[in-house]
């Protein structure tokens, strides 16, 4: 390619840009009028809208997990249930399954309600394994199979996931292997002193804002087609691989006190979902290319559940951001 065609090319992708972030804003500034506070969560919702990936939300009750994610979903008009995750939970009660009409004296296909935009999988970890794994090929290959046949979901398709990090009782942990397929895992804290004050004033308001849609479901995969042509330079790349790497082999990068801490580091879908995400937020910022900012920015969404940890780690009271401080200070920055 010439460079007047590439020039032509990079000046048409930051036009687009520019187009679809105004109504990105749009969106933001609504959401704001919905949940109070909140910024990061909001914000790296949208990076896990626009990057296409599903987000593990962990917070205790009662800080508006279920509402953002409500209120997105209405936001760009998009179908959205709620599964509450419970003990006795199976795995057709998510999919769907086969029943039998007595009239006609054929099985017809009755569809869960995984079959949506966007599915909050509320308290997830209380759930057995039997039902978090009929999650694996939903959230891997966007389709479901129900007796033999297989059924493709409309795009957009994200699942968003809480649970409570206090109570365990009668939970079951996540297995790696689905923890793996959450592009971020958003750790969400209280609000301020202010912030709870207004929002105590709201709730006791008569009227309560109400979310109307400014963002389509177009808009949605335009933007996703578009994070997919933003810009990232070898040496981002670079850097990207070697955080990856570094939480596997702590000791190539000069951190050889990590590796009795670290029990198994991040698979390639934490290099892939890293870069991903390093691209939705460069877009946010309503840039055309990926800084060496815009991955630290997002490392810590994107790896801390996929950094296990020792008996040791654990007995010293450290956590994964822990050991993904020390990885994100000791790897060079280009």
């Amino acid at each position: 390619m010439s460079e007047v065609a590439e020039a032509s090319v990079w000046e048409q992708l930051e036009l687009e840009i520019e187009q679809e972030s105004a109504v990105v804003d749009g969106l933001r500034a609504l959401l704001k009028q919905t949940i109070v506070g909140q910024e990061d969560l909001l914000e790296k919702l949208l990076v896990g809208l626009f990057g296409n990936g599903h987000i593990l939300l962990e917070g205790v009750p009662g800080l508006a997990k279920t509402l953002t994610v409500k209120a997105l979903a209405q936001a760009i008009s998009a179908q959205f249930n709620r599964i509450q995750f419970t003990p006795d939970l199976l795995p057709a009660d998510v999919l769907g399954t086969m029943i039998f009409n007595l009239h006609t004296n054929e099985f017809s296909v009755k569809k869960g309600p995984i079959f949506s935009n966007f599915v909050l999988a509320d308290e997830i970890n209380r759930a057995p394994e039997k039902v978090q794994s009929a999650l694996l090929e939903v959230m891997q290959e966007h389709q479901v199979t129900i007796g033999g046949s297989t059924y493709p979901l409309a795009p957009p398709f994200l699942v968003l996931a809480t649970q409570n990090p206090i109570e365990q009782g009668g939970t079951y942990e996540l297995p790696e292997a689905q923890m793996d397929r959450f592009m971020l895992k958003l750790v969400i804290s209280y609000p301020s002193l202010e912030e709870e004050r207004i929002i105590v004033r709201r709730n006791l308001a008569e009227e309560k804002p109400v979310v109307e849609a400014p963002f389509t479901l177009e808009n949605v995969l335009r933007v996703q087609e578009l994070v997919k042509r933003i810009y990232i330079s070898e040496k981002v790349e670079d850097y990207i691989l070697n955080l990856v790497f570094c939480t596997r082999f702590p000791e190539r990068y000069g951190l050889a006190q990590l590796q009795p801490l670290i029990r198994f580091g991040s698979s390639p879908r934490g290099s892939i979902n890293l870069a991903l995400a390093a691209r939705a937020y460069a877009f946010l910022q309503k840039r055309a290319y990926v800084t060496p900012e815009d991955v630290r920015h997002v490392a810590y969404d994107v790896l801390r559940h996929r950094v296990g940890l020792t008996y040791a780690a654990r007995a010293e009271n450290m956590t994964s951001d822990t050991i993904l401080r020390h990885i994100i200070g000791g790897v060079p920055t280009p």
